[in-house]
């Protein structure tokens, strides 16, 4: 095979695997991990349960994402990294159909939490296999495109959300079911089996990936929990307003088609860094949740708030899959999901505080304070990066002007 010839079979290899990434993970994470919460209002009106039966199934839904993003990885080492890919778009599809059929709070959770539990099977597995089968010169690409799958996804749920205005909540579901086997079918299609890692392999050395993370872990306690709060209280603002009922919908939609943006953070993360990606993201957000809490009564800036927080949102969450993947190449996966439950947890916490400070200065104070959290710590992030690039170009530099060096 030519040079060229093998340069085109690498980079369509590199492009059917990002494709069914992107499909998966835009399904289970875009679409699957959000539904939930996008219907609640209708959910609660037709069902008639109480807002303590509504928040326990919320809680539990993150409680199967947590679960999804732990048993992931032994299932990963034994059964190949492509198996909690194909479980994921299973509890996604299996959960959606129970819950467009519930009409008992019992089977309601069951389906919420099954189909919640998608996006922490399928994401951080993609590492692993980028890692093992796309060729290095594009394995960002491919990790950016995966990730910036929960941008379509999220544009998806907004359009099934604005239809369903006009018909039933449970028409979404179905929408998160079908896409859900389409995007598992195509992961069957388009992603090859790779060999188990052993767990053997897969539990030693946790002391040395954990000694690699510490910035990008630390990162994503502020990335996770600051865009959480967003999530959470972006529909709390828009329905305090006189906005109309669909601008939440139309929410997701603006802030899944502005982070399609993402697509170009590998190119990013190889021309700044990663680091200095990262900081950017959090600054991002800073601006969206700023925007959000000073005028959210504005439909101009509502609209500008969410495309600037989709920008910041997806590319957040792409580079710390490039980042992730550049720092520990061999247990991409591993070292990626470790981030993620860190974010996790930090997920979970955030909303707590929230509801505790927000009766003594209010939402929009609120949301002022998370703003300058993740705004700080954005500068904070940068000057690091800067500092660890400078010291990287010195001892380059040292390196080529010793007399020992090649």
């Amino acid at each position: 095979m030519t040079a060229a010839g093998g340069n085109g079979e690498a980079t369509r290899s590199a492009a059917r695997i990002g494709l069914a990434g992107a499909a998966v993970v835009g399904v289970a994470f875009g679409m699957a991990r959000y539904v939930y919460g996008l219907t609640l209002p209708d959910i609660r009106r037709e069902l008639g349960l109480s807002e303590l039966v509504l928040g326990l199934i919320a809680s539990a839904t993150f409680a199967g994402y947590l679960a999804g993003l732990v048993l992931a990885g032994p299932l990963s080492a034994s059964r190949g990294s492509r198996a909690p890919t194909t479980v994921g778009g299973i509890c996604g599809a299996l959960g959606a159909v129970i819950v467009l059929a519930a009409q008992s709070p019992g089977l309601l959770a069951v389906g919420a939490v099954l189909c919640g539990s998608a996006g922490g099977w399928v994401w951080a597995p993609y590492s692993d296999i980028v890692t093992r089968v796309v060729a290095p010169r594009h394995q960002s690409r491919a990790l950016a495109m995966i990730t910036t799958g929960t941008g379509a996804g999220l544009v998806a749920l907004g359009g099934l959300a604005v239809l369903a205005a006009y018909t039933s909540w449970r028409l979404v579901w179905a929408g998160v079911a079908l896409a859900a086997v389409i995007a598992a079918v195509v992961n069957l299609g388009l992603v090859p089996r790779t060999e188990p890692i052993g767990r053997a392999r897969g539990t030693r050395d946790l002391g040395a990936l954990a000694r690699a993370l510490p910035v990008p872990a630390g990162y994503s306690i502020v990335y996770f929990a600051v865009v959480v709060i967003y999530f959470t209280y972006a529909a709390d603002v828009l329905g305090g307003t006189d906005l109309p009922a669909l601008a939440v919908p139309i929410i997701y939609v603006l802030i899944g088609a502005s982070g399609l943006v993402a697509l170009a953070t590998g190119a990013m993360a190889g021309r700044w860094g990663s680091t200095r990606v990262a900081a950017m993201c959090l600054m991002i957000v800073a601006l969206a949740l700023a925007l959000l809490g000073l005028a959210g009564d504005s439909l101009v800036a509502t609209v500008i708030s969410a495309c600037v927080f989709g920008v910041g949102y997806m590319t957040g969450s792409a580079v710390l899959a490039v980042w992730t993947a550049e720092l520990v190449p061999d247990r991409a996966g591993a070292a990626f999901t470790g981030c993620l439950v860190v974010g996790a947890v930090s997920s979970v916490v955030a909303p707590a505080i929230a509801g505790t400070v927000i009766p003594t200065v209010g939402l929009g104070t609120l949301l002022l304070i998370s703003a300058a959290v993740s705004l700080v710590s954005g500068v904070g992030l940068a000057l690091l990066g800067g500092t660890r690039r400078n010291a990287t170009v010195a001892s380059d530099t040292t390196a080529s002007r010793s007399p020992l060096s090649p």
